[in-house]
């Protein structure tokens, strides 16, 4: 049993694995995992093979492993478990009564955004986006933050691969004024949707910032325009911003 515990194990091997594609910004070969973590090539294969076969990982074409269905899955879960999410459930809850809406925290997800926390606000009128909605980034406050925030290569290839889908009439398709809009995100810090993923929907975004002054996941505000503009939402920024300081320290809190 001297490989089931410890820095030796296989459990520990496969985790530093799944650390090491989780934390890349592209796919990872066998060659450079094994540069990564110091193990022999043949473990490595070994390890990584049966990963994907569960689902954790998945090998595209060019032979790089990416983070599978499975490992996505785990993430959710643990991002969404009561235990480990209370203090960030609790700073959402202050932020939706302090700004009179639905709020709700995002993480990025392949071509996706989805939703990992969310607080409902006691309104009528209320807009169905529940936890685990996956949304396009291209036509959401914070999937527009992802994209204005990732390298420029890295972007430019995520967009050529997708379809920008044409959700509303305000829904940007081109490649070029999205770019043209992502640089104002960027330099504003602040995501915004004007009625691009749903007609009758605006939603702000703001970025939740881990240790390493890496983008970790978003928190938002969303409201029909039959009670608020986008303007109106406008003026939540700040106290956004103190709900994504308060999100950073807690966030960090739990990785330390």
């Amino acid at each position: 049993m001297a490989n089931a515990t410890g820095s030796n194990s296989t459990l520990f091997r496969g985790m530093k694995i799944m650390q090491q594609i989780a934390e890349a910004s592209r796919g990872l070969s066998i060659a450079e995992l094994v540069e990564l973590i110091g193990l022999p090539k043949p473990t490595v294969h070994r390890i990584a093979t049966q990963l994907e076969e569960e689902g954790y990982l998945l090998r595209g074409p060019d032979k790089r492993f990416v983070v599978g269905e499975g490992l996505k899955r785990f993430a959710l879960n643990v991002q969404a478990n009561q235990s480990v999410g209370a203090p960030r459930h609790a700073i959402l809850e202050k932020l939706s009564q302090e700004v009179g809406e639905t709020c709700n925290c995002t993480m990025l997800d392949g071509h996706n955004t989805v939703y990992f926390d969310r607080v409902e606000y006691n309104w009528p009128i209320k807009i169905d986006l529940h936890l685990g909605s996956r949304l396009p980034l291209h036509a959401t406050a914070s999937g527009k933050l992802f994209l204005a925030f990732m390298k420029p290569s890295e972007r430019r290839r995520l967009l050529t691969a997708i379809t920008l889908s044409q959700n509303t009439e305000q829904t940007i398709t081109s490649i070029d004024d999205l770019e043209i809009q992502l640089k104002q995100i960027r330099k504003e810090g602040v995501g915004f949707d004007n009625e691009e993923l749903l007609a009758g929907m605006v939603a702000i975004a703001v970025p939740v910032f881990n240790q390493a002054k890496r983008i970790c996941f978003t928190v938002a505000v969303h409201a029909p325009t039959s009670r608020k503009s986008l303007e109106d939402l406008r003026r939540c920024v700040p106290a956004l911003r103190r709900a994504a300081d308060a999100l950073s320290a807690s966030y960090c809190d739990e990785e330390e």
